[in-house]
């Protein structure tokens, strides 16, 4: 994507790709092949707002990512440095999430360039002859159309690139917290869940700073646009609209909200992970008492009862079993299920109680900004 910008020739080269196929082809292909005069069919009435949106929130990804990757570098931007202090777990799924991003990008920027293509390849194939052009027409148009959907893919994909990335860096902290949730189910003392959350915490902090402004300003640039597109264009009295005028603009629409979709549901996948820590915690607070103490011996001395052997159920609502019914609905972290709690005698109500007020305002993923 000629984003490496690590010394004076690729960071010369990341510039002059970005502005020749984000800002020069774009204008290019508005003032010069437009065509304003065409017929219905091969009029471009919504190519200004088109054009505009998708440059103006593809040269924010570009500016966001290569000040990423020229400030931090990408091992370092990715967290990959930090990975040598994590589980084999959290290491293999990254990994394998690494793995998957380049295709997870083309799965959604490739629907999106193969009908950008057939639009323009049509688009010229049955209206070149009146698009007026220098030289030869059929190498003009061959020329003009390469171009087009090269800077079409180079903006499409560097947008889904820095939103894919955040979802890669998101899923790292989510497999982190998955792994946090083993800390309740195992011997664990409470400065030891204390400080593997105070780290987990640290780096979403990190996360949320570094894309406070990308999330923010996207936000902004998306909206303009499909507010201007709905009650400016479409909504317009006596507005002529067909696939052929408007395909485009829908398309543009369909990959900035697709976009803006991946970052929004990464961050509400972490808020939600924490909210079942938060429970989790709860549940491994309650549980420990419950089985800590039996009773007030002598009106003060409290008595402990240890259950290694005691089995605990998934229970329903309604007191039965609901292992089977759960499904894919329940949380694989706070599930319903009891937390054998044999080992938790020896840590003291106060502490409990006082991790689980320490973990319960920590939920949202937002609020680190």
């Amino acid at each position: 994507m000629c984003v490496d910008q690590s010394n004076a020739f690729t960071a010369t080269l990341s510039w002059f790709v970005f502005f020749l196929l984000a800002l020069a082809v774009p204008a290019a292909s508005h003032f010069v092949i437009a065509c304003r005069n065409c017929d219905a069919r091969h009029s471009r009435p919504h190519d200004a707002i088109v054009q505009i949106s998708l440059s103006s929130v593809a040269s924010l990804s570009f500016l966001c990512l290569s000040s990423f990757v020229r400030k931090y570098g990408l091992r370092r931007f990715l967290f990959l440095d930090k990975l040598c202090d994590e589980s084999e777990m959290v290491r293999m799924n990254y990994m394998t999430q690494l793995n998957r991003s380049v295709k997870l990008i083309s799965v959604f920027a490739g629907p999106c360039f193969i009908a950008m293509a057939t639009y323009k390849i049509w688009w010229y194939a049955s209206g070149g002859s009146q698009i007026p052009f220098v030289g030869n027409v059929y190498i003009s148009d061959t020329l003009a159309c390469i171009l087009e959907l090269c800077s079409w893919l180079y903006r499409t994909t560097v947008i889904f690139l820095v939103c894919v990335l955040f979802r890669l860096i998101c899923h790292l902290q989510i497999l982190r917290l998955r792994d946090f949730a083993n800390y309740f189910h195992v011997d664990s003392d409470v400065q030891s869940v204390m400080s593997e959350h105070l780290r987990i915490r640290r780096h979403l902090r990190i996360i949320s700073h570094r894309y406070r402004a990308f999330i923010l300003f996207a936000l902004l640039l998306v909206t303009g646009s499909q507010f201007v597109c709905l009650l400016v264009v479409t909504t317009k009295a006596r507005r002529d609209l067909n696939i052929y005028k408007s395909g485009e603009l829908a398309l543009c629409s369909v990959t900035l909200l697709s976009a803006l979709s991946i970052m929004f549901r990464s961050a509400t996948k972490i808020t939600h992970k924490a909210q079942a820590i938060t429970g989790l915690a709860a549940k491994w607070h309650v549980c420990a008492t419950l089985d800590s103490f039996d009773g007030v011996v002598d009106g003060e001395t409290l008595t402990a009862r240890t259950s290694e052997d005691k089995i605990y159920p998934s229970v329903g609502t309604d007191g039965e079993s609901d292992s089977d019914d759960a499904g894919d609905e329940e949380d694989e972290i706070d599930t319903t299920r009891f937390i054998p709690s044999y080992a938790y005698s020896t840590i003291s109500y106060q502490k409990r109680q006082a991790l689980g007020n320490f973990l319960s305002p920590y939920y949202n993923f937002f609020q680190f900004s």
